[in-house]
């Protein structure tokens, strides 16, 4: 349906994003920069311990300063339990376990109470006015303490959310001279580092309309959870998604959009809920941690027999999307690697630690680093070059997924790894002794699998309105969210290029669950390949249609025209024409007919998407300081739509994945306090610590994205980790896998052994 075509005006060529200009001048309105008329502040207090019983709570002071509106407990507001990550109603694996307020705290950062006050000043002050005492209870900070406490539960069923196993596969004949590899990879929390904090407006009005304005990812999502809480109809809940500063899968879930709702409800006034830094980070969601340990059997000839995963992921304080998180770790393997048996045994785990979510990747990053870290050990082991190995074992064009039993589509991850080991200069790089100096250099890869939207697991469909307005322009009316990576940018390119018309002709509107069609969201790859099909798909309709109109007012054939450049000609007499202008108003006066077709389209397939990355490294074995001084990514994208947003996009995800893989780290004391809640403490890597990063585009097409296209915003991150931390090993010999790859870490496996033969799992 929808090949590649070398012929294209608009789609693969670099177009800017669609409000830069208003970014750049300052124009561009967020929800911070919203005032609305008579609107107050919320701000809340945040439990400073990380597990106890809330013995007492007095407000009187809080209540007593003047301009506040209003303070709100567990004692005053609904005890009704709810799920943050809902996306529609009664669905599976969303444990409803959270609440406005808590009596029991389970985490520093948890909700205790909100101040409502006519300024910020006045509603932080009574928030430092409220006393609350608790019975502290005993802390578990990690899984391994949390399964092995069966006395101390932090939610009344137990400790463990949840476990599975999941086989694929048939057992293989075990043979004695084949070789078992084992290892263990520990992934951690972190921060999403979105430039714009959480914050939410939201307004009750007299006729009992409740109208939300969220930085968020899902619009229909948080009506649902919102509706549903506050016990609305879904059509007195308005949820309007406004633009975005970055987000990473950190505003998949509502946060805080049930709170804001809430006391906007009980005040019956607007109430704007801004979170600082320190929140963000403690109070919001982090990347779940993960510990994963990996078990291969594999011939000889370096062919996988078996491979058996054992994961435990630390959900933090509430279960939100731990399980299907966990539940997608389990079917990524399956995606790159032709491996005949493959068992993953998974288990969710409440910690006293800030609340696990979703997180750009979805559990990709942390099980392909994980495998591909252990794909290394195996080349070691067999002495094999780990191209050599990967090219062994890799999935091929059109392989079925055993998990999902769909076509992997065009897979072109071979492809990826032949290019760009030829490109990266793979084969000398690897032969060059790192010395035994300082400093010493080595090189890394991975290979990296996700996926193409929902379609397999959960129902995959988006609606669109194109209309045509009387002078030929269009309005694209959807539910889509651009958070900052040129959704809006490339719907226009792809309608563009069906309607053969200029973009700047056409306007993409975004979520607003009043007026605008239904679409889940912003977040499982699912953006470009589905709703860039629904776009494709509509454009095409009106298109037809408007050749219809066409027809009739030119008295022509309709299989004699076609459109051109904004125009319907007769083909052979390109003369003959009109301009989409004449034809729409003349539609609407003399045929009585408007140009506007809403099209549901639903997803049919789930192909693979492809990435490998490359990274060279310089270690000081003195200071255990890693810079990367090469970056090579190589991308299967299928077809880039924008070519620039893709570049971007990779440029991005290899910024975050380095970060992740050597800095960053949302870290926990032992009595659950968070040891470092702001960016001074919390490193990202910054510009001039940036190598500069090569990218190689393998566009073959061949899957039922637009024009051929596939994903690129989760992908870009998957691969990074594992190929920084394997160019570490290659350049000290080492078998480190504990993440984030921090100076100390090196050094203390350089000091337990000085030949550098050491393995720290």
């Amino acid at each position: 349906m929808k090949i590649l075509n070398k012929d294209l005006k608009y789609v693969g060529k670099t177009f800017p994003i669609h409000d830069a200009t208003q970014k750049v001048r300052g124009e561009l309105v967020y929800v911070s920069d919203m005032k609305l008329p008579n609107m107050l502040y919320a701000k809340l207090l945040l439990s400073p311990i990380a597990h106890g019983l809330i013995t007492k709570l007095d407000t009187s002071r809080a209540k007593a300063l003047p301009g506040v509106i209003g303070v709100f407990t567990h004692i005053n507001t609904p005890n009704k339990p709810y799920s943050r990550y809902r996306i529609v109603p009664n669905q599976e694996f969303c444990t409803e376990d959270e609440r406005l307020f808590t009596e029991k705290v389970r985490f520093a950062g948890d909700r205790v109470a909100a101040v409502v006050a006519t300024t910020l000043e006045i509603a932080k002050e009574a928030v430092s006015l409220i006393r609350v005492d608790y019975d502290v209870l005993p802390v578990l900070s990690t899984p391994e303490e949390a399964l092995l406490d069966y006395q101390t539960k932090i939610h009344p069923n137990g400790n463990l959310i949840h476990q599975f196993t999941y086989e694929l596969g048939e057992k293989t004949p075990i043979f004695n001279e084949n070789i078992f590899v084992e290892t263990s990879t520990v992934t951690q929390k972190v921060h999403h580092a979105a430039l714009e904090t959480h914050v939410c407006v939201a307004d009750y009005n007299s006729s009992g309309k409740l109208t939300i304005w969220a930085a968020c990812q899902g619009a229909f999502g948080v009506r649902t959870i919102v509706a549903d809480l506050l016990e609305l109809s879904y059509n007195k809940v308005r949820v309007i998604k406004m633009p975005t500063g970055g987000s990473f899968g950190g505003r998949q879930e509502a946060i805080i959009e049930p709170i804001t709702a809430f006391l906007a409800k009980a005040v019956r006034r607007p109430v704007k809920l801004m979170f600082n830094r320190e929140e963000s980070i403690i109070a919001t969601m982090t990347r779940p941690a993960t510990s994963t340990s990996i078990r291969t059997s594999v011939t000889k000839g370096g062919i996988l027999v078996d491979c058996k995963v054992d994961s435990v992921i630390d959900a933090g304080a509430y279960a939100t999307s731990s399980v299907d998180n966990a539940f997608a770790m389990s079917k990524k393997t399956s995606r790159l690697y032709r491996i005949p048996y493959y068992k993953h045994h998974g288990r969710i785990v409440y910690t006293n630690t800030p609340v696990g979510g979703g997180a750009r990747g979805w559990g990709a990053p942390e099980i392909m680093t994980a495998l591909e870290i252990h794909m290394d050990a195996v080349a070691k082991r067999l002495m094999l070059d780990p191209v050599e190995f990967r090219l062994k074992n890799l999935v091929h064009p059109y392989d079925i997924d055993k998990a999902s039993h769909f076509s992997l589509g065009n897979a072109q991850v071979i492809e990826c790894l032949k290019k760009g080991a030829e490109t990266f200069g793979w084969s000398n790089r690897y032969k060059r002794d790192p010395g035994d100096g300082r400093y010493r250099r080595g090189i890394g890869f991975a290979c990296a699998a996700h996926k193409n939207g929902m379609y397999g697991g959960f129902p995959e469909h988006s609606t669109m309105t194109l209309k045509m307005n009387e002078d030929g322009s269009f309005i694209l009316n959807t539910g889509l969210h651009d958070i900052g990576c040129g959704t809006i940018t490339s719907m226009k390119q792809i309608a563009a290029e069906v309607l053969d018309l200029d973009p700047s002709y056409i306007t993409v509107l975004e979520a607003d669950t009043d007026y605008g069609p239904y679409d889940f969201g912003s977040y499982g790859s699912r953006v470009t390949y589905i709703c860039g099909a629904c776009a494709y798909e509509v454009a095409k309709m009106v298109k037809e249609k408007l050749l219809e109109c066409a027809s009739l007012i030119m008295q022509k054939p309709k299989l004699s025209l076609k459109a051109e450049d904004g125009k319907v000609l007769v083909i052979g007499n390109e003369q003959h024409a009109l301009s989409y202008r004449e034809i729409a108003t003349t539609a609407k006066i003399m045929d009585d007919t408007d140009i506007v077709i809403t099209h549901t389209y639903h997803g049919s397939s789930n192909p693979g998407v492809y990435a490998v990355h490359f990274a060279e490294v310089e270690v000081d074995t003195k200071t255990g300081k890693v810079s990367v001084t090469d970056y090579l990514a190589v991308h299967d994208i299928g077809k880039a739509i924008n070519p620039g947003m893709v570049e971007g996009q990779i440029q991005g995800g290899v910024q975050m994945g380095i970060g992740y893989a050597l800095f960053e780290e949302v870290r926990v004391g032992r009595d659950g306090s968070i040891l470092n809640s702001s960016f001074k403490n919390y490193h990202v890597i910054n510009a001039p610590d940036m190598p500069t990063v090569k990218t190689f585009l393998i566009e073959q097409g061949g899957d039922e994205g637009p024009f051929g296209a596939k994903s690129v915003g989760e992908i870009a991150f998957v691969p990074v980790a594992a190929a920084v931390i394997n160019a570490v090993n290659n350049a000290l010999g080492t078998a480190l896998s504990i993440m984030p790859l921090t100076p100390e870490k090196i050094l203390t496996a350089l000091i337990a052994d000085q030949s550098l033969e050491v393995e720290i799992v």
